[in-house]
């Protein structure tokens, strides 16, 4: 991966110079940040706010493939997965810390292409880096991202707050993560059994973006602190939009409908799914790694939101003996399973 480049071994620098290397040039944004990097603890101090923490750890080969995987990507995406968190908690996401677990085949100048995607995540959401670790690997690539923020005790949104008859919303698009993933499949494939094709990639930037480059939802938080709507539940759609849903109405206690024509597709992922010989609805259902934000809103608060082109009514709640369902375009009624990504099934 890096062998007709320069490689500077990691032991040259050490676990604390390889630190203070990394992280030389990050800057301190927050007030609550009152010690970053370079002590034994980082201190924080939100005074009068709830403080949210959230934890996610990526393993090479399990959540991602490094023959197509940039480095620079994973690091975004690692500070990505973590933000996400924060926000389906209608919270407002301020520190990081990050831990890396790297095996001996990657150079210092792999590592800082890694710390060029969290650097890049961190300036563009305004993000503080206040500590972490490094370690040996001996089972490839370990990267473990804690991310930490605040919000208003009154603001915090939980899973378990739907009510009956609440809209349920979606933000963005469901689906591309997962038929961007399998283009980037197929390639991969194609090049093990002739190293000479190139990629066919044309005209599918955008689910390969949403796959390798994910943007955490911070926009709909803003948007919804200044429309005055509070959701009564929220989650963010990681692992498949059905189990999110079931997440939501399991731990409320309640049923839900969704229809099919309601989900947002795009056109990109509808007709690369339909190349695939794959079903567009079941990959925006079950596919994950969307990272857009899955909400319920008081019908009282339709008025201030029918008119945002991003964001989705897809259904809503019902008592819970009606059960989790979909009605199809055909007006079958489909009952929702999570089949979405399970990290021990992989």
């Amino acid at each position: 991966m890096f062998e007709n480049k320069e490689r500077t071994s990691l032991e040259e620098l050490g676990e604390f110079g390889l630190i203070k290397h990394l992280t030389a040039n990050f800057q301190i944004r927050h007030e609550s940040s009152v010690k970053g990097v370079g002590d034994d603890a980082a201190v924080l101090d939100f005074k009068d706010k709830q403080t949210l923490i959230s934890t996610d750890l990526l393993l090479e080969g399990v959540h991602f493939d490094l023959s197509y995987v940039p480095l620079m990507h994973l690091g975004y995406k690692a500070v990505q997965v973590n933000l996400s968190d924060i926000y389906a908690m209608n919270g407002i996401a301020t520190q990081i810390t990050v831990s890396l677990g790297v095996s001996s085949k990657f150079p210092l100048e792999a590592i800082e292409e890694i710390y060029k995607g969290i650097e890049l995540a961190c300036n563009k959401f305004n993000i503080d880096l206040i500590g972490g670790d490094t370690s040996s690997s001996k089972q490839g690539l370990v990267i473990s991202i804690t991310s930490i923020g605040y919000a208003a005790k009154e603001d915090i949104t939980y899973r378990n707050g739907a009510q009956e008859n609440d809209l349920l919303c979606v933000s963005g698009d469901l689906g591309g993560a997962y038929v961007g993933l399998q283009i980037l499949e197929r390639e991969k494939q194609v090049f093990l059994e002739n190293p000479q094709i190139q990629p066919d990639l044309e005209g599918k930037d955008y689910i390969i973006e949403r796959q390798l480059k994910p943007e955490g939802r911070r926009d709909v938080v803003d948007l919804l602190a200044q429309l005055k709507i509070k959701p009564t539940s929220m989650i963010d759609v990681s692992d498949g939009l059905a189990s999110e849903i079931l997440h939501i109405a399991t731990q409320s206690d309640k049923g839900c409908t969704i229809y099919e024509d309601k989900l947002p597709i795009d056109p990109v992922t509808y007709e690369t799914a339909r190349e695939l010989g794959l079903d567009p609805t079941i990959c925006a259902l079950n596919g994950g790694e969307d990272y857009e934000l899955l909400f319920t809103i008081k019908q009282a608060d339709y008025d201030k939101i029918k008119n945002d082109v991003d964001i989705s009514i897809i259904g809503h709640i019902t008592d819970k003996n009606s059960g989790v369902k979909m009605i199809s375009k055909s007006d079958v009624v489909h009952e929702l399973k999570a089949q979405g990504w399970n990290a021990f099934k992989h």
